[in-house]
């Protein structure tokens, strides 16, 4: 090792294993490769490994053999011999597992809700209860064939896990998947972080010139003639399009239903100039949470002013991070402007705007200098005179509001 540069040794091995390779058996392979790393001596099972591609206990178990004069001689398999898939012998399982989970998923336009909220282990469960014989680590190695991945939480803790969560997320899915067979409106919605106008720092970084950075204000104090800006975003799952309220007064529900109201009349009635109801998936809490009197209100006076029928469905608590426009939107959108500082409204809108993704996705954005009160409350008599129709399943999260005759 030491009369010759390792990488030189290393290109040796390489060359020799492309001539001799095509001649070999999987036995055969073996024995050479603990041949070659026997040779070199220290080091030679790594550099080996690195060289072919074989594994380093490959190589190992073949020195074993050589040393110990344990080498069988044994059948050869051909190519394609060995035990074949599960999926040759059961027919049944690939349908069963996307059947499976199809229901509880979260995503795309055409499987609303793509990301499974089941593990491998519960999977691999139910798929033994109809009768097929597989593991967890076979589900696993499915999952992963067909582009799911396992996606890591963002915060700790958002709360209990309600009962039926994954009855409501396929009660949502359905729902979704007959709006968009009609050709009806079906958008996500949900308030953004507010965030501090001025020239703060934002975690990231950007392209300056060479030891130069931008500098920018030591502390994140507010400042008092800037503000916050307070963004509201819909997202409409089926034309990857989307629409930010730039707020600079309080996420309430009546910016909430203002935001939704911008978005029909600058986005939504152009793309859907026939629709007679509109789909809503939004947070169970916030300005738009399912208990709030003012969301209801406010929605019941948009439906009788755009003739829509408005129907809701929230998220079961604790699981506001699912909501479709986290991760097709607002992800994107803080991907845009990190290491910009937000140092004026028309930076926020401009960086916003010129949020894209190689998927197609489209973002609108405008500032609302209205004002919205706190604390304003909807009385018992107004609450009754809502044209509300509550579902079965679950009356307090979905919901329709009709337009009053």
């Amino acid at each position: 090792m030491k009369e010759k540069p390792r990488q030189a040794l290393v290109e040796q091995v390489k060359k020799r294993y492309q001539v001799i390779s095509p001649h070999l058996t999987e036995q055969t392979k073996r024995i050479w490769a603990a041949s070659e790393a026997l040779t070199i001596g220290r080091g030679g099972t790594t550099l080996v490994s690195e060289a072919t591609g074989i594994s380093r206990v490959t190589i190992t178990k073949g020195k074993v053999a050589v040393q110990g004069g344990a080498i069988e001689s044994r059948g050869i398999r051909h190519a394609g011999g060995g035990r074949k898939p599960l999926m040759h012998h059961d027919r049944q399982l690939l349908e069963d597992l996307n059947s499976l989970i199809d229901p509880v998923t979260r995503g795309d336009p055409e499987s609303p809700l793509r990301w499974t909220c089941k593990s491998t282990y519960k999977i691999a469960e139910a798929l033994q209860a109809q009768g097929h014989g597989i593991s967890q680590r076979t589900v696993h190695g499915i999952l992963n064939a067909w582009g799911y991945s396992l996606q890591s939480n963002r915060k700790r803790e958002e709360g209990k896990q309600h009962p039926d969560r994954d009855a409501q997320f396929r009660h949502i899915n359905g729902v979704v998947k007959r709006f968009q067979r009609r050709a009806q409106p079906v958008i996500s919605v949900d308030a953004k972080k507010k965030e501090n106008i001025g020239n703060f720092v934002n975690a990231g970084q950007e392209w300056e010139t060479s030891k130069h950075p931008r500098t920018v204000n030591t502390y994140d104090f507010p400042d008092k003639d800037k503000g916050k800006a307070c963004p509201y975003g819909v997202f409409d799952l089926a034309n990857n399009e989307g629409w930010m309220n730039v707020g600079i007064s309080r996420d309430t529900a009546e910016f909430a239903v203002e935001s939704i109201r911008r978005w029909w009349k600058r986005m939504g009635q152009p793309r859907y100039p026939r629709a007679t109801e509109l789909l809503i998936t939004a947070d169970g809490g916030g300005s738009n949470g399912y208990r709030t009197r003012l969301w209801k209100r406010e929605l019941q006076r948009l439906a009788n002013e755009l003739g829509l029928r408005i129907r809701i469905c929230h998220f079961p608590p604790g699981t506001s991070k699912w909501n479709k426009i986290e991760h097709r939107m607002f992800s994107f959108v803080t991907k845009n402007w990190r290491g910009r500082p937000l140092d004026s409204l028309a930076t926020i809108v401009n960086l916003i705007a010129n949020t894209t993704t190689e998927a197609g996705l489209h973002i609108e954005a405008d500032v609302d200098d209205r004002t919205y009160e706190k604390g304003i409350s909807v009385s018992d008599e107004e609450m009754e005179s809502l044209n509300i129709k509550r579902d079965k399943f679950h009356g307090e999260w979905n919901y329709t509001i009709r337009p009053h005759k």
